[in-house]
């Protein structure tokens, strides 16, 4: 790999890394605002918005300026996402702004991939990009449930600098000042990333033709045969991956008797699972074997339901990283195969942002379903079924679309040589 493809990797780490931290932050200052129960999904809610509303503009605007500037622009919009949080802004507004500058941030970062890189050493990337994203919400959200830990709340309010006044005074505030200089060193880096040469057609400014031009760009993803596969399986493993963080989080603390600080650890026990698997999928699977990860994906739904029978945290360990290896090893395959069609059939920068588009959309309507079952207080073991039957039955289907697919790509090739034959 190239010496700025690892200077991309850390700033990508880092700022994940505030981002998760601050997830677990801003769940904390919602509970000591006494916010009601059906809030707290709604952070991840707000937060994914600006992927949605954003998508036909932000490909656009990777595609605008060097990667680099782009991604060092959209660190210091999370900056002033996470500083709104001091100055009294309600959190869910607070992490709306932090996603604004994700949304615009995530484009660059995986468009560079394809301008650093050749094809063939794409899945390698992903995996590596994976592995790094999700040691990073790991590592993030232990991170800010060590921050929201009164013990370590109390040391962080007894550090002072000599003679400048912070006017720090709770727990929650010590935690933000943490985060943000993570997101100031994630900076540092975005300003080392090498200009890869690459410029785009001048891009289009008017937002109707924006629109437009990314609808076309949308509708040719999910034409295409393998472009329809690999984004479906996406879409739904990062809406449902975004659910089962919550789900985790609520099915500690009903199951195991877990206080946030702590559950917040089991969240990181599922993402060192999808980082396993992600690390063996990026070593075994090459980009043309990518559709045969698909499997694994209706046995994540039927594993996830075990989780309804398990009261013993050393049981919930395995479980959860066995649950994190399936969904990592048939993500990151996927991910490589729609990445690789967005860049044949379009740019990167806005193939990017129609993945974005679709995946945000995914994760928006399944926490909304989940924030309502929280408001109609459904047992946690009812929505871990009903979660797990929806994965796997959405996979099978997924998996018939793709045969259907096959059968007629192999009549057509039949046909076609039929035609030869006449001739």
């Amino acid at each position: 790999m190239k010496r700025g493809f690892y200077t991309i990797m850390a700033a990508q780490f880092f700022s994940s890394l505030a981002d998760n931290a601050l997830l677990i932050a801003a769940m904390a200052l919602l509970a000591t605002m006494k916010s009601p129960q059906w809030m707290t999904p709604l952070l991840k809610l707000f937060f994914g918005l600006s992927y949605v509303l954003l998508a036909a503009f932000v490909g656009a605007f990777a595609d605008s300026l060097p990667k680099g500037k782009v991604m060092f622009i959209t660190n210091l919009i999370k900056v002033f996402g996470c500083a709104l949080m001091f100055f009294n802004v309600h959190p869910l507004i607070a992490y709306a702004v932090v996603g604004f500058g994700a949304a615009a941030y995530s484009p660059a970062k995986y468009g560079i991939l394809t301008e650093l890189l050749p094809p063939e050493k794409l899945v390698a990337a992903n995996g590596w990009i994976e592995g790094l994203t999700v040691s990073s919400i790991i590592l993030g959200t232990v991170l800010g449930g060590m921050l929201i830990n009164p013990t370590v709340a109390a040391l962080l309010l007894k550090f002072d600098l000599p003679m400048i006044e912070l006017g720090i005074e709770t727990p929650t505030e010590a935690a933000l000042c943490v985060i943000t200089s993570l997101y100031a060193f994630a900076a540092l880096f975005n300003l080392r990333i090498p200009d890869t040469g690459a410029r785009y057609a001048h891009q289009e400014h008017n937002p109707v033709k924006l629109v437009a031009d990314f609808a076309g760009c949308c509708s040719v993803l999910w034409k295409d045969k393998l472009g329809q596969i690999s984004l479906g399986v996406t879409t739904l493993f990062w809406g449902t991956g975004a659910t089962l963080q919550f789900i985790v989080l609520k099915w500690a603390e009903k199951s195991l008797n877990m206080p946030l600080d702590r559950a917040a650890i089991l969240q990181g026990v599922v993402a060192v699972g999808i980082a396993l698997g992600a690390v063996g999928a990026a070593q075994f699977i090459p980009l043309k074997k990518s559709l045969s990860v698909m499997p694994l994906g209706i046995a994540m739904g039927l594993v996830v339901m075990i989780m309804t029978v398990v009261s013993s945290v050393w049981v919930a360990y395995p479980l959860l990283i066995l649950i994190g290896v399936l969904g990592g090893f048939f993500v990151v395959p996927m991910n490589a195969l729609l990445q690789h069609r967005g860049h044949v059939l379009m740019s990167a920068g806005h193939s990017i942002a129609v993945q974005n588009f679709n995946e945000n959309l995914s994760v928006l309507s399944m926490l909304a379903l989940y924030a309502l079952m929280v408001s109609l207080n459904l047992n946690i073991n009812v929505v871990i079924i009903l979660f797990g039957l929806f994965v796997s039955g959405t996979m099978y289907m997924v998996m018939l679309k793709h045969k259907a697919n096959q059968r007629e790509h192999d009549s057509l090739a039949l046909i076609g040589e039929h035609k030869d034959d006449h001739h």
